[in-house]
């Protein structure tokens, strides 16, 4: 269990790609929130759903954001405030979509935090911001950006702050696929996300 860590499953989308509210979509019998909240409920001892406004259907606790039209930005935000709040030093965030992330991923990643303010795993040489933990040490510079003038991008948040990118050959033995960076976005992919479930 990550004690000094909390989980945020990030499903603030419109999920236009979809058509639908992702969060609800069903995979193998369960939606993808309740497969990306099984598999964070056994290593972080709360989880949380970051939403733009409250899901009174859902029952894991929510925060909703502050700041409107912000992305995942914006969840970021509130869930590092949730934490300094709580004397909780690291967030765990991942999207509602990624129903095939791994715990050894998670425990991989969640290795690489000393002095840093984020761990970002890349695959094929792009950094994956929605699968990736982040210190309060982030904070600053995330409501900075939201702030700010320019474009409210967690990839540029990361441009400021100390982060430990993990590179792929260093999760393959946690996830031989690197399934856990399939993110599904519109029906093509949930069809796709069926299938390899098959396999």
């Amino acid at each position: 269990m990550l004690d000094d860590c909390l989980a945020v499953i990030l499903a603030g989308g419109d999920s236009r790609r979809m058509g639908c509210d992702k969060s609800g979509v069903q995979l193998g019998g369960e939606t993808l929130l309740q497969r990306v909240a099984a598999t964070l409920q056994t290593l972080f001892p709360q989880t949380l759903l970051s939403v733009r406004q409250a899901r009174p259907d859902i029952a894991l606790p929510q925060i909703c954001d502050r700041h409107v039209d912000s992305g995942p930005l914006a969840g970021i935000a509130a869930a590092l405030e949730y934490a300094q709040q709580r004397g909780v030093s690291w967030i765990f965030a991942v999207a509602t979509d990624m129903p095939f992330v791994q715990p050894g991923v998670i425990e991989r990643l969640a290795s690489q935090r000393d002095g840093v303010a984020a761990v970002v795993p890349r695959v094929a040489g792009h950094p994956q911001p929605l699968a990736a933990f982040y210190s309060l040490r982030a904070l600053a510079a995330v409501q900075a950006q939201l702030a700010g003038e320019g474009k409210r991008s967690l990839r540029a948040v990361l441009e400021r702050l100390p982060v430990a990118y993990v590179d792929e050959a260093e999760l393959l033995a946690a996830d031989p696929g690197l399934h856990s960076f399939f993110d599904l976005d519109t029906p093509q992919d949930l069809a796709a996300a069926s299938l390899l479930m098959r396999q």
